[in-house]
């Protein structure tokens, strides 16, 4: 068995946005705008998920799992 080094605890949670000024201008954005930017990231995430994993997603929604 290989001997795997555990990765450094994070001090910090990770943020997309680094900075103060980063984190007040996200809080200023329009609800609709972060919506969109959420569904563009689904979005992304769906079509480079490979073609088995959305044969058993297509399942669980469809209660067959």
């Amino acid at each position: 068995m290989k001997n795997r080094k555990k990765a450094p605890s994070q001090k910090r949670p990770l943020l997309y946005y680094k900075t103060k000024e980063d984190i007040e201008a996200y809080r200023k954005k329009p609800v609709i705008l972060k919506l969109q930017w959420l569904e563009a990231q689904m979005e992304f995430f769906h079509k480079a998920m490979p073609a088995k994993a959305k044969k058993i997603r297509e399942k669980l929604r469809q209660g067959e799992i």
